[in-house]
This record gives structure tokens, sequence and C-alpha cells, in this order.
């Protein structure tokens, strides 16, 4: 900077940050050139067998998952793999385990809970039908409050409501899951 140009403010700043683009661009060249050709692909693109993932994913059969909860994960693992359309014979059987429980929150000095919170946790396994062998495990978890009232449909209806929501994150949650495992899986 000569003497004749008067300081600015921000001119440091806009200094530097002209100095960290190439080291930057850098960085990011050297990432993206060790992932190879099995590093980024799009999640829903074909998979690394060349198989499109929706596909793929509609080969998935889902086993019963008992009480209502469960056949409402089921219900929706179904749909979002095949569209609600015939699916294909299946590669996969997904066995789902469920658990259930109640908190209670905003609880008065009388005992009476304002409010309470249901909890989903489920463990799933993808299993497959050929050789019988798991490919792939995990859990998820759901969480969803609902508020307490005097009415007993109301407290009914509100727990139905929040078990819906907690099966809708779990599942969506096992379906993202499963697509991103099957979409790297050469299998």
């Amino acid at each position: 900077m000569s003497s004749s140009e008067a300081w600015k403010p921000g001119m440091l700043l806009a200094r530097r940050a002209r100095m960290m683009v190439p080291a930057c661009a850098l960085v990011l060249a050297l990432t993206l050139s060790a992932c190879g050709s099995d590093g980024f692909r799009p999640l829903y693109g074909t998979t690394a067998s060349g198989v499109g993932l929706e596909e793929k994913m509609a080969q998935v059969q889902v086993a019963p998952i008992p009480s209502r909860v469960g056949q409402r994960i089921r219900n929706e693992l179904i749909f979002q793999n095949t569209g609600g359309g015939t699916p294909p014979p299946p590669l996969y059987t997904l066995e789902i385990a469920i658990t259930e429980s109640i908190t209670s929150t905003l609880v008065q000095s009388t005992g009476e809970s304002l409010s309470q919170i249901y909890n989903l946790n489920a463990s799933f396994r993808l299993v497959s039908i050929k050789d019988k062998q798991v490919v792939f495990q995990g859990t998820s978890q759901g969480r969803a409050g609902f508020e307490r009232f005097t009415s007993i449909y109301s407290n009914v209806r509100a727990r139905e409501d929040a078990e819906n929501r907690a099966a809708k994150s779990v599942s969506e949650e096992i379906k993202g899951r499963l697509a991103a495992r099957l979409s790297s899986s050469r299998v």
C-alpha cells in the first residue's frame, strides 16, 4: 500500500481473504482427488453394483412388527421403498424390534403431569435372503412430546399423534441409512 492511499476499515481483512482463496482451492482439490471413482456419488443414482437405488430399495421386504406403532413403521417403510406399487422379488428382509416408553415432564406438586414424551427405540437388521447373513444393522430413536388434558379422548388422541410422529421419524431414518448402505454395496 502506498503512502498516498488512505487506510480504510476492512482492507486488512480483504487482503487476508485474497490470500486464503488459493489455499482453500488447493485443500478442496486434494480432498476431492482422494475420493477416487468410488467417492462421492448421488444417493439416488445407480449403486456400486450398477443397479438403481430405487430398484434395490424395492427389493427389501419388511418383516411384520408387533403393535400399532410397529405396523405404522412397517407401512411407512413399505410405501417409501415401493412407492405403493408391487414390489419385485425380495433380496433382503428387514427385521425391526421396537421398545416404547413414556417420560412424564412438567409434573405438578399434586403428581399430575402436564405433558409427556413418547420414546420409541428401534433395532433393525437387514438380512440377505440368499445366504441368511446380516448385511447391515443399527438402531434408531424417535421422540415426540404431547400435552395431557382433562378429557380422556384428548389424551388418547394426543398420544396417538405422538406415536405416529415418532414412527414416521424412525422409518425415515432407517430408510435413509438403508439407502446409504445399499448405494455403496456391491451386492
